[in-house]
């Protein structure tokens, strides 16, 4: 290590930082991951480690484009493609709040990611020269699956027989809103892979000041991590309140748009005779109004469809 690094278990003391510098927000974990600094290096190899239950080495990254200033599109990526010495490649990224086709979106990167290898460049490449390739999504918010893990691992399987295909890919995914026991655990009870996690999720939690403390002071990564928030600038932090800021009108215009769509819908359903417009303005008020009750657009189409 550095002269001029601390030990993790020297890491000095963090408070509760602006709400904009979340760990969880996606321009600030690139921002976290990807800078050219020992810290961000030691931080991203512990991370990967600890995700992928096994040492990772030398790591050579690229942060995908367009940058982070874009956010008007939905398929703009925050996420990290990072290369091993070994050959092998995953692609890594936070988000803040997944969207219903989020698992379509990840098999989709993960095959371009995969399919991406020059088996042909060589003349000793083949298909048995394939390295492994990995999606590892932590999501910050809401829930994809039904069950209580927090952390799963998505490979190909035949579902009758149980036979593992044993093929090169696998997605990995981590919802942070399910780690609530996990919280509670002693820190020296968890593994590297929950102490990250919990790090993500309650960085900006005052209550759980301690226990992120105690988790910096045990985890290297972790440490270096938090060094590197601690280190952002006035200027970044204001440009991630620029970006938040805009952020915050975009995702109020799209909320408003898929309310017109199901408030138009449920007019329809309803048979409503006012006509096609006066059943989109009638709708959309009604939807936006439960929208800002906390309903999330998935919980207000289940509500229509119990009512049709």
């Amino acid at each position: 290590m550095a002269k001029h690094e601390k030990p993790a278990k020297y890491a000095k003391h963090i408070a509760a930082h602006d709400p904009i510098i979340d760990p969880c927000w996606d321009p600030v974990f690139k921002s976290i991951f990807t800078r050219n600094t020992t810290q961000s290096e030691i931080a991203r190899k512990k991370l990967l480690s600890a995700i992928l239950e096994e040492p990772v080495k030398e790591i050579s990254i690229s942060a995908n484009e367009p940058p982070v200033s874009r956010l008007d599109q939905r398929q703009i990526r925050y996420d990290i493609q990072c290369l091993f010495n070994s050959g092998e490649r995953a692609d890594i990224e936070m988000t803040l709040y997944p969207h219903k086709w989020e698992v379509f979106r990840m098999e989709y990167y993960l095959s371009r990611l995969f399919a991406n290898q020059e088996i042909r460049e060589t003349s000793s490449g083949s298909y048995k020269t394939l390295k492994r390739s990995y999606q590892i999504s932590l999501l910050a918010r809401g829930r994809l699956f039904e069950d209580s893990r927090f952390d799963h691992r998505f490979i190909y399987y035949d579902p009758e027989s149980k036979i593992p295909f044993g093929g090169l890919t696998a997605i990995i995914t981590l919802e942070l809103e399910k780690l609530g026991v996990t919280a509670e655990k002693a820190v020296s009870a968890m593994s590297e892979k929950e102490r990250w996690a919990v790090f993500f999720k309650y960085y900006n939690d005052t209550e759980k000041q301690p226990l992120i403390q105690e988790i910096t002071r045990e985890e290297e990564g972790i440490a270096m991590a938090a060094d590197v928030i601690s280190g952002f600038t006035a200027a970044e932090v204001a440009f991630f309140h620029e970006m938040s800021v805009e952020k915050y009108e975009l995702d109020m215009r799209a909320h408003a748009q898929e309310a017109e769509e199901i408030g138009e819908a449920r007019g329809e359903a309803r048979g409503w005779k006012k006509g096609r417009v006066e059943g989109r303005a009638e709708g959309r008020t009604e939807v936006l109004d439960l929208l800002k009750s906390g309903k999330s657009p998935e919980e207000i189409l289940g509500s229509y469809g119990k009512q049709q």
